[in-house]
């Protein structure tokens, strides 16, 4: 895709560990899962990648990387999601947007889209960039947009996971 788009597209995969997902970015190959947390940051890390914590401090959500594991990683975080789209309490966002303030950890957003209905309902609006660096510092200049997805929409999530299941 990164070859034939018209547009600039970041490799990416949220990488699911024993304590929750990472999210590795500019990556060039597959990071397994249920590897230890400081294996998946060495492997992003070997890559030239950069470490994401999507949907951090999220209570209602078992991917979210734990609050001891995040504290413990803190100088390797490049990026913190603090506003997503699908979280249902909104005091989540406020603490991983003042853990990314009091650590100058970069901010970012995501729909966490899983129906076509919610794509586009978090992005952030930033300056073009070429590379990895040029992103990190894009990201610090952008602005961080959207809206709450309808609540009733995680039943749509999970009614997709069980007919999947048959």
């Amino acid at each position: 895709m990164r070859d034939i788009a018209p547009f600039t597209v970041i490799v990416a995969e949220e990488i699911l560990t024993p304590h929750g997902e990472i999210m590795g970015m500019f990556l060039e190959e597959t990071i397994p899962s249920r590897l230890p947390v400081k294996e998946v940051i060495s492997q992003i890390r070997a890559q030239g990648g950069l470490v994401c914590i999507p949907h951090p401090f999220d209570v209602l959500r078992q991917s979210a990387l734990r609050n001891n594991i995040i504290e413990e990683i803190v100088a390797e975080i490049d990026i913190m999601e603090v506003f997503n789209s699908r979280i249902l309490l909104p005091w989540n966002s406020a603490k991983a947007l003042a853990f990314a303030r009091k650590h100058g950890i970069a901010r970012s957003a995501g729909s966490d889209a899983h129906t076509t209905y919610e794509i586009g309902n978090a992005y952030i609006e930033m300056p073009e960039f070429k590379g990895k660096d040029d992103f990190l510092q894009a990201l610090k200049k952008g602005k961080i947009s959207g809206h709450m997805t309808n609540p009733f929409i995680h039943f749509a999530s999970v009614w997709t996971k069980l007919k999947n299941k048959s």
